[in-house]
């Protein structure tokens, strides 16, 4: 039964969306997984190159470089949409403000993506209405037929419209790379996931983008230095109305699909979540309750107790589950005082999970190189999966605006899975098995490690998977690297009662 593995209106905790108008979920959907930033990027630019006048665009990101190229040869993202907003087709983005480019954010370039967006004819919007410490994380990408509903289109997932992020299977990384930890080489490997989806859920979708659209309240903090930064860029503080919406798409295909997300609770707070959302973290915490044999993530950080605890409770309560979780080598950024906090929160996680059933690996490509994992995926028991922008952590859960589609399909959550272990096993026949498969990881890891072990003689082993021991925290920087652990890399958005009963 859907209410089984989905929320109910009333278990999301808001009652205030309007994506529960018709329903907690929807039925009718086709989704497909699109594995790597190329398959997505082509995916995309091939979708976009079909629109004609009178066609929507909407789109919302944490970071987004206009000259990122989208196929090899082809145009950058900024030209194709400039074109299309010259061309007559309606352009609506809402990017993060984020913070300065000197601290390794992204306000420069979205500002810049923006500006010729706005320049071009379309509009824009540099979104800061966040809380404190947090980010807009959401990756929606929303794309509307004026004569054509059946052709709609929603893309979800983890990968950002920005550098870095074209790699494909061959894991070579990106030609236009972003900077990272000098372990990932000049080009870094990169790894994630996104959803296709059709139908219905299209409609919800478009939803959580207008309810963050009409927000009244200001874009920005009006402080003197914000105030010459959107002067000088001429970016505005309020939205201009949304048109009147098209009819939702019609059923398109087997899939059940409900949307959950994050939203913090702040002052003053989202007029379509007053008191925050958190359907995120309680639809993990419902799907949890029903694993029995396998729980298969990939994550970019994978820590905080709270959520470790949650795994390790799943691991109690059925002694026949599995865990298998695969996430970056290092930090993206792994400097004197960036890299302690980031690996002492996964330590900590680690040391929560440690068990003979969870297994926690890290991938590398054919030349040895460490494969950025930034995938948010999540599959339990083949039968319940989630990609989103949310990661494994209690930033995401509770106090970036995060967004993920939950999908209960065994088919669809099988062949991802297939898909995903063939690749990182190096195998097309990857052992499915919960308890075989979990015996298979170790071994390709293993035998993997005595290769390097051993001088790398001979013929590489097949797969790419390393088991993951992060460096230790020295003892000196812990207490400094667990604060800002604990209050700059992974903030509370929950009110003080819900962190006190730890509550979601």
């Amino acid at each position: 039964m859907r209410h089984d593995w989905f929320l109910t209106a009333t278990e999301r905790g808001n009652p205030t969306t309007d994506i529960d108008a018709d329903g907690a979920w929807t039925e009718g959907n086709r989704v497909q997984a699109l594995v790597h930033g190329a398959t997505y990027f082509r995916r995309l630019y091939d979708e976009l190159c079909a629109l004609r006048p009178g066609d929507r665009v909407y789109f919302t990101d944490w970071r987004g470089d206009p000259d990122e190229v989208l196929v090899e040869g082809g145009p950058s993202l900024g030209s194709v949409l400039c074109d299309l907003a010259r061309s007559g087709v309606e352009v609506r983005a809402l990017l993060w403000r984020s913070h300065s480019d000197h601290l390794n954010f992204n306000s420069q370039e979205n500002q810049r993506l923006g500006t010729e967006l706005n320049e071009a004819g379309g509009e824009a919007l540099l979104d800061q209405r966040v809380r404190r410490l947090a980010s807009h994380h959401q990756k929606l990408f929303v794309i509307r037929h004026r004569d054509n509903p059946a052709a709609d289109v929603a893309f979800v997932g983890g990968i950002d419209l920005c550098h870095g992020r074209r790699d494909d299977g061959r894991h070579l990384g990106d030609p236009q790379p972003a900077p990272m930890d000098a372990r990932y080489g000049d080009r870094p490997p990169w790894h994630d996931v996104m959803f296709e989806l059709r139908g219905p859920v299209v409609g919800d979708l478009l939803r959580c983008f207008v309810e963050r659209w009409d927000d009244a309240h200001p874009l920005d903090r009006r402080t003197p230095y914000r105030m010459v930064i959107q002067r000088l860029a001429r970016m505005p503080r309020h939205p201009e109305d949304l048109p009147e919406a098209f009819p939702d798409p019609s059923a398109a295909g087997p899939h059940a699909v409900q949307v959950l997300r994050t939203y913090a609770h702040k002052h003053p707070g989202f007029p379509f979540a007053p008191g925050g959302e958190h359907s995120i973290a309680r639809g993990y915490l419902k799907a949890f309750g029903r694993a029995r044999s396998l729980i298969y993530l990939e994550d970019q950080y994978l820590w905080s107790t709270e959520v470790t605890l949650c795994l390790r409770e799943a691991l109690v309560r059925s002694p026949e589950l599995r865990i298998i979780a695969v996430v970056p080598r290092y930090p993206d950024q792994d400097g004197r005082l960036s890299g302690p906090p980031a690996r002492y929160a996964q330590l900590e996680a680690m040391r929560l999970l440690e068990s003979d059933r969870v297994a926690i690996y890290n991938l590398e490509n054919e030349a040895g190189v460490p494969i950025y994992v930034h995938a948010k995926v999540c599959i339990i028991d083949d039968q319940w999966l989630t990609c989103g922008s949310d990661n494994f952590n209690r930033r995401s859960w509770t106090n970036d605006s995060e967004l993920t589609c939950a999908v209960e399909s065994e088919d669809l959550a099988r062949s991802l899975r297939l898909e995903l272990w063939s690749e990182h096993l190096g195998t097309d026949d990857p052992e499915l098995d919960p308890i075989a498969g979990f015996d298979q990881w170790r071994e390709t890891a293993a035998t993997l490690d005595d290769w390097h072990a051993n001088g790398c003689l001979g013929p590489r082993p097949a797969g790419r998977i390393r088991p993951h021991t992060p460096q230790p925290v020295p003892r000196l920087h812990t207490p400094w690297a667990r604060w800002l652990a604990n209050h700059l890399y992974d903030p509370d958005g929950r009110p003080r009662t819900q962190r006190h009963n730890n509550t979601f």
